[in-house]
């Protein structure tokens, strides 16, 4: 797994939104060119402090292709509060602070030679698509790839157009399901896990990896493990109030972990007790 960036990154990088691509009512896609310094290119699980001027800094995943080299750097962002509404409504040629990469990984190299089971809910496919994406490049290093994906509606979808080509692909096993459908909807019905109740899998085998609401990755993760699946071999991604991004200001602390620090990526073994104390 990779380790955060030192404490001495606490500056702000400045990058230009090249892009901005609108996925759902209230998530937008952009991509973020550097105007000089260049970032190391972060790797799929880790996230970046993004500031908007003048309104605040967040944390946000992540959700580009690793392959990419040019040094920009893609986000997904969902518009739920002051700083991330100001994100989300960049304009191509804004400029954002950048600070990064933080956090560990999914842990796509360590899992070579595996079946990735990959279980997303909601806007938890953001984080996930870089390591679909990863996988995909270095195919041939992977077994069985399954992809697991709800949201609330059709519409809720993020990467609708990437979806569709997935669906279509004979590399991956996609399932998509929504809780309302509307007419038009031919897919699943329910909960991410059902789909994964019936999956069938080699337990010995089989990595994966987990994101979404916290609820949601504790169903999963449960269904898994009762498939066989070892505590440590489920990943999931914790999500706490980030702020320092370097483990020092103690804000994202979840029982022993600073999420930012030791997360957000770990192992079911590891969150699988602290997600079941309330209000921790």
């Amino acid at each position: 797994m990779t380790e955060g960036t030192p404490p001495s990154s606490m500056a702000p990088i400045p990058y230009r939104v090249r892009s901005r691509d609108v996925e759902s009512p209230d998530s937008a896609t952009l991509c973020l060119e550097p105007l000089g310094e260049v970032l190391r290119a972060p790797q799929p699980g880790e996230f970046m402090m993004l500031y908007a001027f003048g309104v605040g800094e967040a944390a946000i995943s992540i959700s580009g292709d690793p392959t990419v080299t040019d040094g920009s750097i893609t986000h997904t962002i969902r518009a739920v509060g002051a700083v991330s509404r100001a994100l989300h409504d960049a304009q191509p040629g804004a400029v954002i602070g950048v600070r990064g990469p933080f956090g560990t990984t999914w842990g796509l190299e360590e899992a070579a030679g595996r079946d990735l089971v990959m279980v997303a809910g909601g806007v938890g496919l953001c984080p996930l698509r870089p390591a679909v994406l990863g996988a995909l490049a270095g195919r041939s290093r992977y077994g069985k790839l399954t992809v697991i994906a709800g949201a609330r509606s059709r519409d809720d979808f993020v990467f609708a157009a990437q979806l569709e080509k997935w669906a279509e692909d004979p590399q991956i096993d996609l399932h998509l399901t929504v809780d309302v459908p509307v007419h038009g909807w031919h897919g699943e019905v329910g909960l991410v896990t059902e789909p994964l109740k019936r999956l069938a899998l080699n337990p010995d085998r089989t990595t994966a990896f987990l994101c979404g609401p916290e609820p949601m990755l504790r169903f999963a993760a449960e269904a898994l493990l009762a498939k066989g699946v070892a505590a440590p071999d489920v990943r999931v991604s914790l999500e706490r109030n980030m702020q320092c991004g370097i483990g020092t200001c103690g804000h994202c602390q979840l029982g022993p972990l600073l999420v930012c620090r030791d997360g957000p990526v770990v192992g079911y073994d590891v969150a699988g007790p602290l997600l079941t104390v309330k209000e921790l």
